[in-house]
């Protein structure tokens, strides 16, 4: 359906500016561009924490694991080695991996696991990318203690659209679990019960001094009275939204998922599991102590949550740790819907000369793809979820399964049958009240299935991610791997196809890699299908991921070899 028209064709000027990024690339590439290598270990390592000791596994024997550095332009090249006990693989989150999909990381998708003793050579290169993205495991519930930074620097020669800060910090928000994760989602997928929620939450891997035996386990942060700090914060929690706030101080926002924005100011950022929030934050208060803090944001109702908070500590130089309580920020309270609504509602794009907007205007593809819980019945048994069910999750009534014979970007490159379906529908089976307080509990029931939509090169995408209600409406993080969209739209309710279209931002709307869905609402996105491959979409919530709340696009190769995937690499991990 043609929902808008421009004289100009959406196709032919993405087409120019897709060979362009390809001719700015090569450029930039030989111009000034680094090779940026790494090498990642994971192992299991013995840490310390909430008056416990326990096995995780990391890389490099770090908790978070390494930041890596790069600029714009830059290809980065990590090598890989599994020393733990298990599968697992590396997804580097919000690199668009133009032509290089075999490097995205996700299990079973683009890649089969690094077997335990295997290593794996993940190659990219960072196009039109700046400030702050993260990489983390992408097998099973690895990424609650395997994940890190990744930092994109402007090219050398240009700079931040911003005025430069004094001094940087990454702040990655984790969850925590006193078991092994993989026990803890082993045991949720086993009984269909949900997984357990975490016994706290972490900055930069520290709970902070409000948990028992932390008072040592804190992140402090040296300020001098007057200088500005860029703060890239990043939510790394699994299954959790979070609410961040530093006390007495007011954040000026200017980059959200390596994408500037225009500046606003807030007192309060909330992340999704997956998002990340540039800010600045200038020393103007009184020399002294002040807490940073972040806790949950709970949009589902009677669903269990980690009401625990995370706090580190930001330090005026000259200020006595014995003589100064530090002060506590006004965080939101957990169901505090409306402060989540405004935060993400005061998201622009920059859209200036040096980094404009290319907002589709015609949308080929008009897609409404249900998201949400439901159960299964556990036919001759009784299982962990409520009435002796199974929970699980969906896209259109879908629930997705992994493949494990072959990845579906292997099975598509080498022609393996059986490996998946081309058949994702379109719009869910069957229309009803997405968002009414009591749905047809014949609408509960998902069906299984390994099916991805197909998209031909280069065409324009709009999909509308409506929530549901149907066991338990809640705001969930929508990723699309290997690709940024634009946030044109969302509402609560349900989405009108005559109204809502009306409102839609088509001047500058933000552009993201993980949208937040309002808890009973809906989100309108929309993105050229410029980059061949097979790029999952999925509730970054990870307890709903294992539930099945996922699909794959699955683009075509375009006209020509630099418009095409790549060829797999030596190294690529066999089934």
């Amino acid at each position: 359906m043609e929902v808008f028209n421009e004289h100009v064709s959406t196709h032919t000027v993405a087409a120019r500016f897709a060979l362009m990024v390809v001719c700015l690339t090569l450029l930039t590439a030989m111009a000034s561009a680094k090779l940026r290598t790494a090498t990642f270990v994971l192992q299991s390592t013995t840490v310390k924490k909430l008056c416990g000791t326990q096995n995780i596994i990391t890389v490099n024997g770090q908790f978070p694991g390494p930041t890596i550095h790069a600029r714009n332009g830059d290809t980065v090249i990590v090598k890989v080695y599994n020393n733990a006990q298990y599968n697992a693989t590396i997804h580097w989150h919000g690199v668009r991996q133009f032509r290089t999909g075999w490097s995205d990381g996700p299990e079973f998708i683009t890649q089969c696991p690094i077997r335990p003793g295997g290593s794996y050579t993940y190659k990219f290169t960072l196009t039109d990318q700046e400030g702050t993205l993260w990489w983390h495991g992408h097998s099973s519930w690895l990424r609650a203690t395997v994940y890190g930074a990744l930092i994109i620097s402007p090219r050398l020669g240009s700079t931040y659209p911003y005025t430069k800060p004094h001094g940087q910090v990454p702040i990655l928000l984790g969850e925590w679990w006193n078991r092994n994760p993989i026990d803890v989602v082993n045991q949720a997928t086993q009984t269909g019960a949900a997984p357990s929620v975490s016994d706290a939450f972490t900055i930069n891997g520290r709970p902070g001094d409000l948990y028992q035996c932390s008072s040592s386990d804190t992140l402090h942060i040296s300020v001098k009275n007057g200088e500005t700090k860029l703060l890239r914060v990043i939510n790394a929690a699994l299954n959790t939204d979070l609410f961040f706030s530093v006390s007495s101080h007011t954040m000026t926002v200017v980059a959200v998922d390596a994408l500037y924005t225009k500046p606003f100011q807030t007192n309060v950022l909330m992340l999704g599991p997956g998002q990340t929030t540039d800010v600045l934050v200038t020393a103007d208060q009184s020399i002294g102590r002040y807490y940073m803090a972040a806790r949950a944001y709970s949009s589902g109702q009677g669903v269990p949550f980690d009401n625990t908070t995370t706090v580190a500590i930001l330090e005026y130089e000259g200020s006595s740790s014995t003589t100064s309580n530090p002060n506590m920020p006004n965080l939101p309270f957990y169901n505090d819907t409306q402060s989540a609504t405004s935060f993400a509602n005061g998201l622009r794009s920059l859209a200036s000369n040096d980094h404009p907007v290319f907002v589709p205007r015609s949308v080929d593809k008009n897609l409404l793809y249900t998201i949400g819980l439901g159960l299964i019945n556990c036919p001759g048994q009784s299982c962990g979820g409520p009435n002796g069910s199974r929970f699980a999750a969906s896209m259109n009534n879908i629930s997705f399964v992994l493949p494990t014979t072959s990845s579906i970007l292997q099975a598509q490159h080498f022609g393996v049958k059986g490996v998946f379906s081309g058949d994702f529908p379109d719009n869910p089976p069957v229309q009803f009240d997405y968002t009414a307080q009591n749905v047809n509990r014949g609408l509960w029931s998902t069906v299984k299935g390994t099916k991805v939509k197909v998209l031909n090169y280069n065409t324009t995408v709009q999909v509308i991610l409506q929530g549901t209600n149907i066991f338990a409406g809640e705001s969930h993080p929508i990723h699309l791997h290997g690709y940024d969209f634009y946030i044109v739209g969302t509402g609560f309710g349900n989405y009108s196809p005559q109204n809502d279209p009306q409102k839609f931002n088509l001047v500058d709307p933000p552009m993201r890699n993980t949208v937040n869905v309002p808890v009973n609402g809906w989100a309108a996105i929309r993105f050229v299908a410029d980059n061949p491959g097979a790029w999952l979409m999925h509730c970054h919530l990870d307890a709903h991921i294992t539930w099945g709340l996922a699909m794959v696009f699955l683009v075509n190769n375009g006209p020509n070899s630099l418009l095409s995937l790549e060829s797999p690499p030596v190294d690529l991990p066999q089934c």
